[in-house]
C-alpha cells in the first residue's frame, strides 16, 4: 500500500522538486500540493494523507499555525513533517510543540526524505537527537516548571522517568532495552504509558516534554539528575 504525502511549500520549484522526488519511489504518492498553510489545511481535509510535508515559513497560515490545526483534528490521522532551511530554525521547537513527527532540512538528500517519510507514516517521530536536543536547549526558557507540567510528571513512575530521560537522549527502543535490561516489548509498553501520561503524540513531543518539564535539565545529558 502506498504512503499518501502531501507537500506544502510557497516556492514553486521547491515544491516542484520535493514533488518529482517523492514520484521515483513506488511506495511514496503525492495526493496534493499546497502554496501556503490555509491551502495545506484545506488538502488534508480533503485527501487525508498519511504525511504532510509542511514548509514553515508560507504566507497567509504558517507552516506551524497549520500544523497545529491538523495535529488537533483526530479525524484527520494525518502525521507532519515541517521543513525548514536551516536545523536551527526559530520556529522548528514551535511546530515540535503544535503537534509535528520531527523536521526534515530543504537539502537532505533524497534517500534521507524516503526514509523520514516512511518513519513519520509508520507512526514513529523523525528526530536528529544531536540537533533536536540543542535546538529545544536554545529555545526553552529557564525558571520552574508550570504545574500542569509537573503534575503531569508526578504520574511517571522511577522506571518511566528512566526510560523518558533515555528517550530524550534520542536512544531507539532497542538501545533503551540494552541501556535499562529489558525486553524491547516492555520498553514499548513504558513507551506508550509516557505518552498516554504526559499527553505526547510521540517521541517528538515527549523529549519537548522532558526539557519543559525539568527531568531533563538544558545543558545536561539526559540519562542525568
Amino acid at each position: 500500500m502506498s504512503i499518501r504525502v502531501l507537500v506544502a511549500d510557497d516556492q514553486e520549484l521547491v515544491r516542484a522538486g520535493l514533488v518529482a522526488v517523492l514520484g521515483t519511489q513506488p511506495d511514496l504518492q503525492v495526493v496534493a500540493e499546497a502554496a501556503d498553510g490555509l491551502q495545506a489545511v484545506e488538502e488534508v481535509r480533503r485527501h487525508r494523507p498519511d504525511v504532510a510535508l509542511l514548509d514553515i515559513r508560507m504566507p497567509h497560515v504558517d507552516g506551524i499555525a497549520a500544523t497545529r490545526t491538523i495535529c488537533s483534528d483526530d479525524r484527520m490521522a494525518t502525521r507532519v513533517l515541517v521543513l525548514t532551511t536551516f536545523d536551527l530554525d526559530d520556529y522548528v521547537l514551535a511546530a515540535l510543540r503544535a503537534g509535528s513527527s520531527g523536521f526534515l532540512l530543504k537539502d537532505a538528500p533524497r534517500e534521507t526524505i524516503f526514509t523520514a517519510v516512511r518513519t513519520v507514516a509508520a507512526g514513529d517521530a523523525l528526530l536528529a537527537p544531536s540537533v533536536t536536543r540543542r535546538l529545544i536547549e536554545r529555545h526553552l526558557q529557564s525558571g520552574e516548571p508550570l504545574p500542569a507540567l509537573t503534575a503531569r510528571l508526578a504520574t511517571l513512575t522511577e522506571r518511566e522517568r528512566d526510560v523518558l530521560r533515555l528517550l530524550a537522549k534520542g536512544l531507539s527502543n532497542d538501545e533503551l532495552a540494552h541501556d535499562l535490561h529489558l525486553g524491547e516489548p516492555t520498553v514499548r509498553t513504558h513507551v506508550g504509558r509516557i505518552y498516554s501520561k504526559v499527553g505526547a503524540r510521540d517521541r517528538a513531543q515527549a523529549v519537548v516534554f522532558a526539557y519543559e518539564s525539568g527531568l531533563v535539565r538544558p545543558g545536561a545529558t539526559a540519562g542525568s539528575d
